[in-house]
């Protein structure tokens, strides 16, 4: 955080005071103070560390006592408080804004409380105003899913901008700092960067590589266009972490394979029908609880537009086709099992009947299917008990396929999708330096700003000084050829140090040279003499939310 002056370095000042008040004239006094050297570093001799800075000398023992002598020589206390007081400020004010991430995931907390974080997507522009009001924060955005509540923040200083964000998540779900601070994760900069294009990636997700997070990332970009707040760091860093998501799934194809029951028992159906056939083939899912809602969520997503569902009630199918609007689901009860199993190419069963449902006297009869869907009907059984006999398997026309093949097929997929998650860090690992020297890149702004200011206060003056002599009855046309001559010439001398300013970040050798290039402009016009950037920041903010 960047600070005044007037209360920055507060413990060295209690220090000092503390010291004065038992300072002795004694030689042999124990305490001690000189103004014989300059505070620059901390260095031990004989098991003390000194600190030496301008008019001022500690030196504290291993008993940790603190001894102050006075000098006829030495500043007095005021001016030597006011001196350290003045450097604490600088290196402060120095600091480099950082993006944080303060979030509560699947990982690490209930859902009960993340039902209370929750943040409805119209409510996000809201969200990112009241946080950017804070003094610390200079720029937000907010991830928000039924598994991750996550916040992104430039913060003007870590530590209270962290406070600051904590404080108001508190405040707007209403559970205790304490509970907050026990389930949330923190990461700066560099780890920030890369968790949320692991999150992109999918490789934060509860299965591994899957798509809707990245959808998701896309929304909180979307959602946040025109919204002030949503600046150039945090647009910059999702809109990479859109790019990181695609070709991670693009160059490992991590999203590839069924890595649960239901997923896996629809793609093992579709394996084994011709392709040809799989818009067309008949469905049955029988069973319309947790598991065949899901299995009729992945027909969906694999592009079934029709299917029939059997149920004891219609009840939970009603809701599943309110749910999945677009899709026609036709509900059977029941009794009617059989015959619709009759009219289907591929049946699903996830009931929790304790007895099977179909047994080889049931499925004998049945009529032939189509030539066009492979001549075969699929029981795929994804119950347990299994709600399909071993004995249907001997019918020629019928092939069965329980969980444990299923779990054949999940647990290959699942071992894959690991070895491919390892491929996608190496692309993380890639786009994240790139990131993070395209932000780098960002730090030559504030100084091409400062030079054309610096100039342009010289090339003002200048001018005054040149319009002052040529007197108060000079045209109006000469006196604006004079001030275009004076800012052709300001123009052309800047741009030369101008072009070795800017950079993209895409190449590190430029970067590093822009960067040298920074430095030495800073020092050469004495840039670093004005008022941090940081610092102007935070006194703008806290003054525009005194008023």
């Amino acid at each position: 955080m960047a600070v005044s002056t007037s209360f920055a370095g507060a413990k060295l000042e209690a220090l000092l005071l503390k010291s004065s008040s038992v300072a002795s004239p004694s030689p042999s006094s124990s305490s001690r103070i000189s103004s014989s050297s300059q505070l620059s570093f901390w260095r031990p001799i004989r098991g003390r560390r000194v600190a030496v800075r301008r008019g001022i000398r500690f030196e504290v023992t291993a008993s940790s006592e603190v001894s102050v002598q006075t000098d006829q020589n030495a500043v007095s206390n005021v001016s030597a408080l006011e001196q350290l007081k003045t450097s604490a400020a600088d290196r402060y004010t120095k600091e480099r804004s950082s993006i944080v991430v303060i979030g509560l995931s699947v990982h690490t907390t209930p859902v009960e409380m993340r039902e209370k974080l929750a943040i409805p997507e119209a409510e996000w522009p809201r969200a990112i105003g009241e946080l950017c009001n804070l003094n610390h924060i200079e720029e937000a955005a907010v991830l928000s899913t039924c598994n991750r509540m996550e916040i992104y923040v430039v913060a003007l200083s870590q530590h209270r901008g962290v406070k600051e964000v904590t404080e108001w998540m508190s405040k707007t779900s209403g559970i205790p700092i304490s509970e907050l601070c026990e389930h949330r994760f923190l990461l700066h900069n560099k780890d920030a960067t890369q968790h949320l294009f692991e999150v992109s990636a999918g490789l934060d997700s509860l299965v591994l590589g899957e798509g809707q997070i990245l959808a998701q990332v896309k929304q909180v970009v979307k959602v946040g266009q025109g919204v002030v707040g949503f600046g150039r760091n945090i647009s910059g860093l999702f809109k990479h972490a859109i790019t990181v998501g695609k070709r991670v799934r693009t160059e490992t194809n991590i999203a590839a394979g069924a890595v649960s029951v239901s997923s896996a028992a629809v793609e093992l159906a579709l394996m084994k029908l011709p392709e040809s056939s799989h818009a067309t083939a008949r469905m049955l899912v029988i069973g319309a609880g947790k598991m065949g809602k899901l299995v009729i969520k992945h027909l969906v997503a694999k592009g079934c537009t029709k299917m029939v569902v059997v149920n004891r009630t219609e009840e939970r199918v009603a809701a599943i086709r309110e749910e999945m609007k677009g899709v026609e689901i036709i509900y059977k009860p029941l009794s009617e099992m059989l015959t619709c199993a009759a009219d289907a190419d591929v049946v699903f069963t996830s009931t929790a009947s304790e007895s099977p449902l179909f047994l080889k006297e049931h499925v004998k009869d049945l009529p032939a299917v189509s030539q066009e869907t492979g001549g075969l009907r699929l029981f795929v059984d994804i119950s347990v008990p299994r709600n399909v006999g071993s004995c249907v398997a001997d019918l020629e026309n019928v092939r069965v396929y329980n969980v444990d093949d299923l779990k054949e097929v999940v647990a290959a997929n699942k071992e894959d999708r690991l070895r491919k998650a390892m491929e996608a860090q190496a692309v993380i690992a890639e786009e994240s330096k790139q990131f993070e020297a395209w932000r780098d890149s960002l730090e030559t702004v504030p100084t091409i700003k400062k030079l054309r200011a610096y100039a342009e206060r010289i090339r003002v003056a200048e001018l005054e000084k040149c319009l002052s002599k040529m007197g108060d009855d000079l045209p109006k046309k000469t006196r604006r050829a004079v001030d275009d001559l004076s800012r052709g010439i300001v123009n052309k001398l800047l741009h030369g140090p101008m072009q070795h300013l800017r950079c993209d970040g895409s190449d590190s050798r430029t970067l590093s040279e822009t960067l040298e290039n920074m430095h030495a402009l800073n020092r050469m016009f004495s840039l670093e003499t004005e008022i941090a950037v940081l610092e102007q920041k935070i006194r703008a903010k806290v003054e525009q939310n005194q008023k």
